[in-house]
């Protein structure tokens, strides 16, 4: 399914969602949704996806960090590279711009205050600082220019993120509600099968 213009040239930043479109069958990111990172320049593009939970607990591979996880208090399958590594994505808490254990990221999410987290802290030390968090096994990542023509190819939709986006207590429905939210046609392809050989 194509998009307008606005969708498939939309800057590569920071905060911005990496929508798989209908194409992109690969079983690694079919019907995600990817926040972005960072993107651009020498270093690629780096993300997490966000509606892959998995079965582990957060409190069993890292504990005190759970009590500001929202429900579902996985640990997500953040992307295909180093799955044994993680990335602790947090909202900073309303007046806390700087703290010691989180990173502000940069972001085009109008009213986003997201920042990584230093997980070899200890939580007592940061979670205070944070009003929610979600932890990531592995990451999504791009090499220079690589993600810049999977987007041109139409793997991807890049779309403006909400702040809740990373942090949705249902994250199986959150490529259906991303694309709805678009309005035609985007919402269209909600009504897809998944299997495109069904339609």
């Amino acid at each position: 399914m194509s998009a307008p213009d606005g969708w498939t040239n939309r800057e590569l930043a920071g905060g911005r969602l990496l929508v798989a479109t209908p194409s992109l069958t690969e079983a690694t990111f079919a019907r995600t949704v990817v926040l972005l990172l960072h993107a651009g320049g020498d270093d690629g593009a780096l993300g997490v996806v966000l509606n892959r939970p998995s079965d582990v607990d957060v409190e069993r591979v890292l504990p005190g960090w759970d009590v500001a996880a929202p429900p579902p208090a996985t640990v997500f399958e953040g992307g295909p590279v180093q799955p044994q590594a993680a990335i602790c994505l947090a909202e900073l808490r309303p007046g806390v711009d700087d703290h010691d254990g989180l990173a502000p990221l940069p972001s085009a999410a109008p009213g986003s205050r997201y920042a990584t987290v230093d997980l070899d802290r200890e939580p007592a030390e940061v979670v205070p600082a944070v009003a929610r968090l979600r932890v990531f096994a592995g990451y999504a990542g791009w090499s220079p220019g690589q993600l810049e023509s999977e987007v041109e190819e139409g793997a991807w939709w890049v779309l403006d993120a909400l702040p809740d986006d990373a942090y949705r207590s249902a994250p199986g429905d959150l490529w259906r509600a991303v694309l709805r939210r678009q309005g035609p046609p985007l919402a269209f392809a909600t009504t897809l099968p998944e299997d495109p050989s069904h339609n």
